[in-house]
């Protein structure tokens, strides 16, 4: 474990919406790290109509690994945090009652895969929490884990009886 600070840049996906950047970037602060600048292309947008955010710090390695954590227990999209690039993305998406057979859960287990992570999520509950929904699930993965992120996907969507349509069309897995 080394304790000596370094800098890193963490690639970020914001919403167009006013506090989004000081909402991703107190993450940062709280758990100890040290801004050294912000790059926020308002005039660029990603694919998905996201504005691109990129942020260098100073931290150890320790600490940069709980903010990235902090980033994304926030609910802020990172797409690249220091060297860790997701190579691959898969969308899939799930039909059924999402709500009611608890969603916390469901993302929870795709992540413990240890293979991906869910980048982003879009819900659709019509007719409430107790209803059918459906939920749209934006899985980054280092090269080979997207197999492995659809596996767990699949085997939570059996258990819950739960539909998958995945993956969508476009994406390489």
């Amino acid at each position: 474990m080394s304790d000596a600070v370094r800098a890193y840049t963490v690639r970020l996906e914001l919403v167009d919406e006013p506090g989004e950047l000081l909402r991703a970037l107190e993450p940062i602060a709280e758990n100890g790290g040290n801004l050294l600048s912000i790059f926020h292309e308002r005039g660029n947008l990603t694919p998905r109509g996201h504005i691109p955010v990129e942020v260098d710090i100073e931290a150890t390695p320790e600490r940069f690994d709980v903010i990235v954590d902090a980033l994304r227990s926030a609910g802020v999209n990172v797409v690249q945090a220091g060297a860790q690039r997701y190579s691959e993305e898969v969308t899939v998406v799930l039909t059924g009652h999402i709500v009611d057979t608890d969603l916390s859960d469901t993302l929870s287990r795709v992540q413990e895969c240890g293979q991906a992570s869910v980048a982003d999520l879009s819900l659709s509950a019509p007719e409430g929490t107790e209803g059918v929904s459906s939920a749209r699930l934006r899985l980054v993965a280092e090269s080979g884990g997207a197999e492995a992120a659809l596996s767990a996907v699949r085997s939570v969507a059996d258990e819950k009886n739960l539909r998958i349509i995945a993956p969508l069309a476009g994406d390489a897995a």
